[in-house]
């Protein structure tokens, strides 16, 4: 719920590996959401949706479906996840 509510900002993908998350990423399928808000972004999770990408999978929840940008919570107000 903090992460939700926090001042976010936006950045590259490759900037948000060890950010906290401020936006769910759900791909399509399976249906399952892979982040949610508060979660801390692994280098395996950015991995494992640029392969459901690929694979033709749809993200969902997200500001930027291409994933080529993520919403993460503003450095200044990290939440711990």
């Amino acid at each position: 719920r903090q992460a939700f509510f926090a001042a976010t900002e936006v950045v590259p993908i490759a900037q948000s590996c060890d950010r906290i998350a401020a936006e769910l990423i759900c791909p399509y399928p399976p249906g399952i959401p892979l982040i949610m808000p508060g979660d801390r972004i692994t280098a395996e999770t950015l991995s494992t949706l640029q392969h459901l990408q690929a694979a033709g999978a749809v993200l969902t929840g997200c500001s930027d479906p291409t994933l080529h940008t993520l919403k993460v919570v503003r450095e200044s107000n990290r939440v711990e996840g």
